[in-house]
């Protein structure tokens, strides 16, 4: 099953203990390799390999991935804030006095002492990594599902796509083929008889083997049924390919290396007009495929 380097997931959900709203988002597109880069909040900046590797834990293997995971803190149980009396004191003494040596107009409110932030002591709990780790974990796991859905959706859209390419060019070769065998046949039959002319010409004697033989040699060299085997043999391990659950991307772009080959081989050896088009035709298809797959895991 081919799945498309292309593809978005996004989860939301409250932490067990409603403490934080956590959202987790994936983006992806093309990448020859696995380039994962990672946005956290600083305080869960350790968490950056975790996520890494559990994306290669759920399979995926391609692409450029973008991660943000965002935590908005809702309630902070166990957060303590401290006020420093004496600094306090102090602090309200001196607006006093600054308020009476200059004659100043205004109160001394709380909301005033309050913007102060010297004043506060703030007493957090010990960070719980583990704890952390799971709450993210929990709603990225969500995200990637969505994420992989996709990639999946989207790579059966790809593979409906390039199994019909394919049959297009299975076509197109059962035409090569047709028109290539009736080519050699009558080919090596004019080839035959202008040998026969050009001796009587010169009224030259050769062995009946030997015209026979130069008229096979030509034939075993335009003769395209091996390419045209291989090409079909290519189909067949395409299939395997797309039937397989590994990612296919890298192999079925090597594979597609090799059926150019072998299509640019089956050119260069025909000498029929309507062939060479035919061959045009499937490099067409084929680019078509190759371009498909550049999106492929």
């Amino acid at each position: 099953m081919l799945k498309s380097m292309t593809a978005f997931g996004r989860a939301r959900a409250m932490t067990p203990s409603g403490d934080r709203d956590i959202t987790a988002e994936l983006r992806s597109v093309n990448s020859r390799y696995l380039d994962v880069s990672v946005r956290l909040p600083r305080s869960m900046s350790f968490l950056e390999e975790k996520i890494k590797v559990y994306l290669s834990e759920r399979g995926i293997s391609r692409g450029k991935i973008e991660v943000n995971i965002n935590v908005n803190v809702v309630s902070e149980e166990g957060v303590e804030y401290m006020l420093d009396t004496a600094a306090a004191a102090s602090y309200v003494n001196v607006l006093r006095q600054l308020k009476e040596s200059y004659d100043l107009e205004g109160s001394i409110t709380v909301g005033l002492v309050a913007s102060n932030r010297d004043l506060f002591t703030v007493k957090k709990p010990e960070d719980d990594m583990e704890r952390d780790w799971n709450d993210v974990k929990a709603v990225l796991s969500d995200a990637v599902d969505a994420f992989l859905d996709r990639r999946a959706r989207e790579g059966k859209n790809l593979e409906e796509d390039i199994v019909k390419k394919c049959e297009n060019i299975k076509v197109l070769a059962a035409r090569i083929k047709v028109l290539s065998e009736a080519d050699i046949t009558g080919y090596s039959a004019k080839l035959e008889q202008r040998i026969r002319q050009f001796l009587a010409d010169f009224d030259a004697e050769v062995a009946e083997q030997r015209i026979l033989t130069e008229a096979a040699i030509y034939a075993d060299r335009a003769a395209i049924d091996e390419e045209l085997v291989r090409l079909d043999s290519h189909f067949t391990a395409m299939a395997d390919i797309l039937a397989s659950d590994e990612a296919a991307g890298r192999k079925l772009d090597f594979l597609l290396q090799e059926m150019n080959r072998e299509t640019n081989t089956i050119g260069s050896k025909a000498a029929n007009a309507e062939i060479a088009h035919l061959v045009v035709d499937i490099k067409c298809e084929l680019e078509k495929i190759r371009e498909q797959i550049q999106n492929i895991e």
